[in-house]
């Protein structure tokens, strides 16, 4: 499951902004407001999924060892 923070850490590495987040993972731009709070607004698992999958497409590494979350940009997928 994709956390807030993984979320913002995520779009930084790419370089991203919500919206352009949004736009790529196919989810309103206030489903992923909902999903990058800290409050602990309930958030659709579906939502986190294609979240999940726009990164993961994108290079991102989901990295979750129980105690501690991260994220890793394995290659760059826009600059060969």
């Amino acid at each position: 499951m994709i956390t807030a923070r993984q979320s913002r850490a995520a779009r930084a590495l790419l370089g991203w902004t919500q919206e352009t987040l949004a736009d790529r993972a196919r989810v309103s731009l206030t489903a992923l407001k909902r999903l990058e709070s800290d409050s602990g607004l309930e958030v659709y698992e579906s939502t986190r999924d294609q979240v999940r999958r726009a990164f993961e497409g994108s290079g991102i590494v989901l990295l979750n060892s129980g105690q501690s979350v991260g994220v890793m940009l394995v290659g760059d997928k826009d600059n060969p």
